[in-house]
């Protein structure tokens, strides 16, 4: 007598992160160029000329921090999309200028958006923090244990900038965006990335004092050793070869051309540096995401505020290539397909 055995042959379905909905907050208070000329010896075709930048935000107020920002960004998206805090898994706030140190800002976040059953953490790589973040929040929905993660990019930068010091106080200001991630099984959400990062890149763009090597003092406050310090020319020119050879490596290895990209959402960190990336891969002013002139250079922010501002002409299954490069250094390209039609 022979035994027959029948198995059941399942077809697993591919799960990727898409990003479903997207919430912002920039202050009111807007530092113009024609303001900066009363503060530092600079102007503004000067400004204009070398970075694109013409305004930037600013948080005025005492006690607000970098939660402010995050929190409000994080209810603007859950009122346009109609999530409940409650459903949410996952609350990550990438940022360089958390409220403080140790306590939590994305903990802080979360309990004040009522994201009662998320556990949160901060994410910092500089700039490149809220690309990082996309692959952290990609890799939690691909797992299949979270539904929900929420991804908010925010910094103050203008309580770590010296506004004597014409090499910065130009460049960044305050802002704050976030992305929801979900799980979808149409192919569409990210599909690729290439992170980077480099240690010699730790004496050209930081903040001496407030860390454990050197503690605040005295003299670090007199020196003004909190503030962000960056050797611009250097800088620039790893910002510049770098994001153009990632985003580049993202289109060859995924046999993309550039007719194939709708988008290149790049960091906004300087025009020059974005145009340069975008003549690298071929890409017309058209498909550029650009907003560094109403905001500068919002650190962990830039990315998701350029998905807000283009929200509406973003369209279902569209090609879009993130790129970023920051203080560490960290650099890095994601390639995402976009999920819906606003």
């Amino acid at each position: 007598m022979k035994t027959r055995f029948t198995t059941k042959q399942t077809t697993m379905t591919k799960i990727t992160a898409a990003i479903t909905a997207v919430g912002k907050y920039i202050p009111e208070y807007a530092l113009t160029n024609k303001e900066l000329e009363t503060m530092v010896d600079t102007n503004d075709e000067w400004i204009t000329t070398r970075t694109g930048i013409k305004e930037r935000r600013i948080l005025k107020g005492e006690g607000l921090g970098t939660s402010f920002m995050a929190i409000k960004a994080a209810e603007d998206l859950l009122k346009k999309s109609n999530t409940k805090p409650e459903d949410i898994d996952v609350v990550i706030v990438a940022t360089a200028t958390p409220d403080m140190p140790v306590a939590s800002t994305a903990a802080y976040t979360a309990s004040k958006i009522g994201a009662v059953n998320a556990f949160s953490y901060d994410l910092q790589a500089a700039c490149s923090s809220f690309l990082y973040g996309m692959s952290t929040a990609s890799s939690y929905i691909e797992s299949g244990r979270y539904k929900k993660v929420l991804l908010i990019g925010a910094d103050k930068m203008s309580s770590i900038i010296d506004y004597t010091d014409r090499a910065t106080c130009i460049i960044f200001g305050d802002g704050a965006g976030a992305a929801l991630f979900e799980p979808n099984t149409d192919g569409l959400g990210l599909q690729d990335e290439y992170l980077r990062s480099d240690g010699i890149g730790r004496e050209f763009l930081k903040i001496d004092a407030g860390g454990s090597i050197l503690p605040p003092s005295e003299d670090t406050i007199k020196n003004k050793q909190h503030f962000v310090h960056q050797e611009g020319r250097t800088v620039f020119k790893f910002a510049v070869s770098n994001m153009a050879d990632v985003s580049e490596k993202m289109l060859t290895r995924n046999n993309l051309t550039k007719e194939d990209i709708q988008w290149l959402v790049p960091h906004q960190a300087n025009k020059r540096i974005i145009e340069a990336t975008a003549n690298r891969v071929g890409l017309e002013d058209d498909k550029v995401m650009m907003n560094i002139h109403k905001y500068g250079n919002t650190t962990s922010a830039t990315l998701p505020l350029l998905l807000n501002d283009y929200e509406k002409e973003l369209k279902k299954g569209d090609n879009l290539i993130f790129a970023a490069f920051g203080g560490g250094f960290t650099w890095g390209a994601i390639y995402l397909k976009w999920a819906y039609n606003s």
